[in-house]
């Protein structure tokens, strides 16, 4: 039965605003800086692949984080884990805005990953009020929300550099993650009606997880869908800043091609996930993806090597990937509804630990002498396995509910 929600009212489910918040800040936290990495380098005076190490890092971090946050969440409940997570943010960004060495800014960098709960626990929250198939089309319409923050984020954070130096970066992240600590506690209401006894019997429960076929065929389906999006993410800066010569902001501009066509992808999936179930929509995105992956490397192989010809073609790529993921998170949550929290944190780590992965091997690969090829074969890679993840599902045993 679908919980009812009203606006700042937390004797109540949350209402859509609040879960847009919560996974558009955690979004932001890992997206806002990347046009001024090559600034952060300069500064601090260290290589890239140094500095690169906050967005990688960053990504395996969360992936660990995850691990706690969905059982936490289970055990004591959705909101206050929540407000604990912002309050770490909030005192960990003061810390990176303060930063001196690359040291001190790593070590904060990775604390943020605090946030990350904001993506877990919005699919978990969604799952614990709608069901299975009406979540695909809620988680759709959360993330497409969620993805106008981060569509601006690196634009902002481009111009914020520019003007300001790129610690501002981090200046934004502390106001905005102030603002949604207030929204969370006005608004966000515990949905969690069935907490598990024990924080280890969260852990106990992950063997019937991992056993599931069907949890492998969703979380490999997610993994490979979302490790075009972070390769890009690993790679874009460099290819952008050094290859192209791009400044900060017209760099930033370039990512919201991507963010582009995931949000209109996000719009469709709210609309017809529902409809059209959501193995179709694993299978329909997963060909767009594919075909937005390959359409740079034919214009790249054909001679064209302007930052339009690289960065434009993202935008099919962010579709597709706006079509598919909302189904496939309903599919990880949904195996074992009782244990949503549990399955959206083991599934994000295992999703986030092979973004990690690609966005350093996007980074390791690319130099000068290579080009922006190496990336674009990692992006192609990934949308033909996230193909294999769905066929896999089409025969996979069990049944989620």
């Amino acid at each position: 039965m679908q919980q009812q929600s009203r606006f700042f009212d937390r004797t109540t489910a949350p209402h859509i605003v609040s879960l847009v918040a919560i996974a558009g800040l955690s979004a932001l936290t890992m997206n806002i800086f990347l046009p001024a990495l090559p600034a952060m380098a300069l500064d601090l005076r260290v290589d890239y692949d140094r500095v690169q190490v906050l967005v990688s890092g960053y990504i395996a971090m969360t992936a660990l984080v995850q691990l706690v946050i969905g059982p936490l969440s289970d055990r004591y409940g959705r909101r206050p884990v929540m407000i604990g997570a912002l309050l770490i943010l909030i005192v960990s960004s003061l810390v990176c805005l303060l930063a001196s060495s690359i040291e001190v800014l790593t070590f904060a960098r990775m604390i943020q990953t605090a946030v990350v709960a904001g993506l877990v626990l919005s699919r978990a929250i969604i799952r614990d009020m709608v069901p299975m198939d009406e979540a695909a089309s809620m988680i759709g319409y959360v993330t497409m929300g969620m993805t106008l923050i981060p569509m601006i984020g690196p634009t902002l954070g481009g111009v914020l550099s520019d003007n300001f130096g790129w610690r501002s970066n981090f200046a934004a992240i502390l106001i905005a993650a102030l603002a949604v600590l207030l929204l969370v506690y006005r608004d966000l209401g515990e949905t969690n009606r069935q907490k598990s006894g024990s924080f280890s019997e969260q852990f106990r429960a992950w063997p019937r997880l991992l056993a599931s076929p069907r949890f492998w065929g969703y979380t490999m389906a997610g993994t490979f869908t979302s490790g075009a999006f972070f390769a890009f993410l690993g790679g874009a800066p460099f290819v952008g800043g050094t290859l192209m010569g791009l400044t900060p902001s017209m760099l930033g501009l370039q990512f919201m091609f991507i963010a582009a066509g995931y949000i209109a992808g996000n719009y469709l999936s709210g609309r017809f996930a529902r409809r059209a179930g959501i193995d179709m929509m694993m299978l329909v995105g997963g060909v767009v993806a594919l075909v937005g992956a390959a359409i740079p490397i034919i214009l790249l192989a054909q001679g064209y090597a302007s930052y339009l010809a690289f960065f434009a073609p993202q935008v099919v790529v962010g579709f597709g990937n706006g079509l598919s993921l909302p189904s496939t998170n309903a599919g990880i949550v949904s195996v074992r509804p009782e244990l949503a929290g549990s399955a959206s944190g083991l599934g994000g780590a295992i999703t986030m630990g092979g973004g990690a992965f690609v966005s350093w091997l996007a980074s390791r690969i690319l130099s000068v002498e290579t080009g922006a090829m190496p990336l674009l074969l990692v992006m192609l890679a990934c949308c033909i396995l996230a193909l294999v993840a769905v066929a896999f599902l089409r025969f996979a045993p069990g049944q989620e509910g």
